[in-house]
C-alpha cells in the first residue's frame, strides 16, 4: 500500500516515535496514526514480540497487525552506541515520544525525558507502565492479567461463587492505551498554544483502577466490596442475560418507563404492583427473584421471539454475540469498520479500523502494517549527516 497520508486529518505533520512492544503502547500510537501522525516503530532486531503471536498468516502475525496499522518499522540495536545516537536524533526530530519500558529503562540509554527536556522544551514524553514512574512498585513489570488482578478487576468478574475469572477483552492494557493517546492529544494542544511538554505518567494499575470508578464508588459509598454478579448489575434491573428456549440475550430496562414496557411485553402487568419491584433500588436488591419470574416466560420462546419483541417496544436489548456474529452485523458493514490490509508477503487479511468518523467519514488506512525493519533504510537516510545541533 502506498503512503496516502490525508494532510487534513487532526495529527497531520505529528511525529511519533514509539519504543514500545505488544499492546497498551502500540496501540496508543496506532490511534496516534489513524489521527494522521506520522509513526516510526522502533524495534530491536527480533522485533516486537507480538510479532510472534499466533494467527501467523505466510509468517506474519495477525495479532500484530492489528495494532500497527499506519506505522512504519525501524530496527535499532540499542545496545549500540550509534544506534543509540540515531534513537536520539529520531526523538529530537519528533513531537512525541511513547515508551512502554519498565522505569529507568529509558534513562540507562541516554533516551529518557531528562535527556531532552531542556533541549527540545515542546517535547510531549509518554511513559506506559505497569505501577507508574515512581512509588513502591514502580520497579515491577506487569501484563493485562496481572493488572486486572491487582487492579480489583478479577473480584467483580464472572460468576457468583466462581474462580476468579479475567476480562475476555484485554481492559487494562487498551485503556492505558487510551488514557496515554487522550494525554497525547490534550498535552499537543498546550504545546501548539504555546505550552511547554512534559513527561506523560500513564500507570496501567491507575488507568484500571480509573475505569473502574462505579466499582470504587460503590465501595467508597457504602464500605462493602462490590462482588461478582455475572451479567447483573449492582443498581439495576432487568439488566442482565437472560435465558430463551434456544439460547440467551440481554436486555437493559435502566429506568421506569423501560420497566414497565418489559411487564407489559412479557405479559406480567401484575409485576409492575409488586411491591420488590416498585422502584430501580427495589428490583436490584431483589433481582434473582424477578430474574427467576422473568425467565419462566423468557423460555417459552426463542432469542428471535424476544429480540423482536423488546425491539417493538423499545427496550435496548441484544443477542449474545460471538466475533463472527459481531462482525456480522449490518451496522459494522454501513459504517465501513471492516478494512482489507496486505500483510508483508502480500497475505492479504481485514481488520477493524477505526470506530471514529470525522463529519460523517471514517479514518483511512494509508499504511499496511510493516514487515520488521521495512523503513530503516528510509529514516536512517532522512537523517544521514545531520547532527542533534541541526534537528529542530
Amino acid at each position: 500500500m502506498k503512503e496516502t497520508r490525508n494532510a487534513t486529518l487532526p495529527l497531520a505533520g505529528v511525529k511519533v516515535i514509539e519504543f514500545c512492544a505488544v499492546a497498551s503502547g502500540p496501540f496508543c500510537g496506532m490511534l496516534l496514526a489513524d489521527m494522521g501522525a506520522e509513526v516510526i516503530k522502533v524495534e530491536p532486531p527480533d522485533g516486537d514480540t507480538l510479532r510472534q503471536w499466533p494467527p501467523i498468516s505466510n509468517g506474519y502475525s495477525e495479532n500484530f497487525a492489528s495494532l500497527n496499522r499506519n506505522k512504519k518499522s525501524v530496527v535499532l540495536n540499542l545496545k549500540s552506541d550509534e544506534d543509540v545516537a540515531i534513537a536520539r536524533r529520531l526523538i529530537l526530530d519528533a513531537d512525541v515520544v511513547i515508551e512502554n519500558n519498565r522505569p529507568g529503562v529509558m534513562d540507562r540509554l541516554g533516551l529518557g525525558y531528562a535527556r531532552f527536556a531542556e533541549e527540545k522544551p515542546g517535547l510531549v514524553y509518554c511513559s506506559i507502565s505497569a505501577y507508574g514512574q515512581s512509588g513502591p512498585r514502580a520497579g515491577e513489570g506487569g501484563f493485562d492479567l496481572t493488572i486486572q488482578a491487582a487492579s480489583g478487576v478479577m473480584s467483580v468478574t464472572g460468576e457468583e461463587g466462581g474462580a476468579p475469572v479475567k476480562c475476555g477483552v484485554p481492559v487494562s492494557d487498551f485503556a492505558s492505551g487510551l488514557y496515554a493517546a487522550f494525554s497525547i492529544a490534550s498535552l499537543l494542544a498546550h504545546v501548539r498554544n504555546g505550552g511547554a511538554g512534559a513527561h506523560i505518567d500513564v500507570p496501567m494499575f491507575g488507568c484500571t483502577l480509573g475505569i473502574a470508578a462505579l466499582q470504587t464508588s460503590e465501595f467508597f459509598g457504602t464500605g462493602r466490596n462490590p462482588v461478582k454478579l455475572g451479567s447483573a448489575h449492582p443498581r439495576n434491573a432487568p439488566y442482565q442475560a437472560y435465558q430463551a428456549s434456544d439460547g440467551y440475550f440481554a436486555i437493559a430496562a435502566g429506568n421506569q418507563k423501560l420497566w414497565l414496557s418489559v411487564c407489559g411485553a412479557v405479559g406480567l402487568p401484575e409485576l409492575a404492583d409488586d411491591l420488590r419491584f416498585q422502584t430501580t433500588s427495589d428490583r436490584a436488591a431483589h433481582q434473582r427473584e424477578l430474574k427467576a419470574l422473568l425467565e419462566t416466560k423468557f423460555r417459552q420462546e426463542t432469542v428471535d421471539h424476544w429480540i423482536a419483541t423488546f425491539n417493538a417496544v423499545g427496550v435496548p436489548h441484544a443477542r449474545i454475540n460471538d466475533y463472527a456474529s459481531a462482525l456480522a452485523d449490518p451496522q459494522v458493514a454501513h459504517m465501513e469498520w471492516l478494512q482489507s490490509i496486505a500483510l508483508p508477503g502480500g497475505h492479504m487479511t481485514q481488520t477493524f479500523a477505526s470506530p471514529l468518523r470525522l463529519n460523517g467519514q471514517g479514518f483511512p488506512i494509508h499504511l499496511n502494517p510493516p514487515a520488521l525493519g521495512e523503513h530503516t533504510d528510509e529514516i536512517k537516510r532522512r537523517h544521514a549527516g545531520r547532527t542533534e545541533k541541526e534537528l529542530p
